[in-house]
């Protein structure tokens, strides 16, 4: 009889029977590839290219249903068990070599309740599938930054964005979420039902179970806001920072305003002999009244010489895009991330010595303000844990080819140390790479022993360890 070798829990090999594997199928609404089938390496296919793995087995679910099904068969036979949403966590964790995929990226519904301002989200929805639907009635709820990302994953591990100074992390505006658990079995999580669960899945990421829809609170913003890029060369960049910390000491929380240090990519806006060279790009929005941003945005506009200064109205939605032609799939990704209470003048010159060695056109890196409401949720409240950082950083390490690998990977793990003294120590869960599952205490804090309780409760064999994980032993 036919079978195929798959990966188990504990890390051995099992063959699967291709007739078990077909009698599945057929009670499946969606379908299974397996190595032979059309479509299987588009399947398995990756945002970033350094995740290059082979599942064993990857079931297309399109239902609630599929997922339940799906999680019963593995854990019959005890298989290694990844899940993929939008396929864009950076340490590649929804994938496995010889497991079994659960892919949910079919699953991309998105139903909005204008009156009630609330929306439910599909499992494999990204942030431009929730942005389209909930603009067409002036209404979001926030999330990151590139419009590819899942709304899954970014939810699971915290979700910071644009607006986030102003309304919150992503799970501050979770209602409720449906899970599958390690058992098949579907449990609701909110406020009222579950509420342990509930607080686990705000910043706990896939630990507990497959989450199959979220119940999002939504938000009048846009369809237009203030929003741009202010360039400055980089040679001014420490007087360009001063002037920055000045001014966002005071700033309301409608102000949000990132960084980006790197070489210039050949914008339209962009002079072409700045093409190509360092630069210290300034990324504001203002949530709400136009001429109020414009009259908030007014002294950052006022800082040093700007190369360019394309501040002004944007449809929120491509706003909310505007970063995505930098993060497109198909390069090869690696990231070191801090958080920071300051951006003190030892940290400019760590940045400033940084840019100076950067080793691809395509690196670069970026620190986002927070604060405001944030900040005003209590570490314990969810499990996302500390909020009394100010900063995130990024070192997004990108290229092109596996030949720069350990030059690119060794600049952004120096940037990452050169930065250790002036960071709080706590981390942003999703941006952390495969090499840190031993950040992951660290990270959650006094939240964890919490999180290793509920993970007993839900998962107590580990099932979903294809994850940072929390193990529950």
């Amino acid at each position: 009889m036919a079978t195929i070798a798959m990966s188990k829990t504990d890390g051995s090999a099992v063959s699967i029977d291709l007739s078990a594997i077909e009698a599945l199928s057929g009670t499946l609404g969606g379908s299974i590839l397996t190595a032979s089938s059309d479509g299987y390496d588009e399947a398995r296919v990756f945002w970033n290219a350094m995740i290059d793995k082979r599942p064993g087995m990857i079931v297309q679910c399109t239902s609630t249903d599929d997922v339940s099904k799906v999680v019963a068969f593995a854990r019959a036979h005890a298989l290694l068990v990844s899940i993929r949403g939008g396929g864009h966590n950076i340490a590649g964790k929804s994938l496995s070599d010889g497991g079994m995929l659960i892919d949910l990226s079919g699953m991309t519904g998105v139903s909005v309740d204008a009156g009630a301002k609330t929306a439910v989200v599909g499992p494999g929805a990204t942030l431009a599938d929730l942005d389209a639907a909930t603009q067409a009635h002036g209404l979001i709820t926030p999330t990151g930054i590139n419009s590819t990302t899942g709304v899954a994953g970014l939810t699971l591990g915290g979700g910071f964005g644009w607006t986030s100074r102003t309304l919150g992390l992503t799970i501050d505006n979770l209602i409720s979420a449906e899970m599958v658990t390690a058992e098949g079995e579907l449990v609701t999580a909110s406020a009222s039902d579950n509420a342990d669960l509930f607080w686990g899945l705000r910043g706990g990421g896939g630990n507990f179970g497959v989450v199959t829809s979220f119940k999002f609170q939504l938000h009048e913003v846009g369809p237009e806001v203030l929003s741009g890029l202010i360039v400055h060369p980089f040679s001014e960049a420490k007087a360009v920072l001063a002037q920055y910390n000045e001014y966002i000491a005071n700033v309301p929380d409608e102000v949000t305003v990132w960084l980006v240090a790197r070489l210039a990519p050949p914008l339209p806006f962009l002079p072409e002999q700045v093409h190509g060279t360092p630069v210290l790009v300034i990324a504001a929005m203002y949530t709400g009244d136009m001429a109020a941003g414009e009259e908030a945005l007014k002294p950052l506009r006022a800082i040093g010489n700007p190369i360019a200064d394309v501040i002004g109205p944007h449809p929120f939605a491509g706003w909310q895009q505007a970063f995505d032609p930098l993060l497109t799939p198909g390069l090869r990704n690696y990231w070191k991330t801090h958080y920071f209470m300051e951006l003190s003048e030892g940290w400019m010159d760590a940045l400033v010595a940084a840019i100076g060695t950067l080793p691809s056109p395509h690196t670069e890196i970026f620190i986002g303000q927070l604060g405001g409401a944030v900040s005003r949720v209590a570490a314990d409240a969810t499990a996302f844990g500390d909020r009394s950082f100010k900063f995130v950083m990024n070192v997004h390490g990108r290229w092109e080819t596996a030949g720069e690998d350990d030059a690119a990977i060794g600049w952004c793990r120096g940037v990452y140390e050169s930065m250790a003294q002036y960071s709080t120590g706590g981390a942003y869960m999703n941006f952390l790479t495969e090499e840190e599952s031993a950040r992951v205490e660290n990270v959650y804090g006094e939240n964890y022993e919490r999180l290793v309780e509920l993970k007993r409760k839900f998962d107590p064999t580990n099932f979903f360890r294809v994850n940072q994980n929390i193990d529950p032993s």
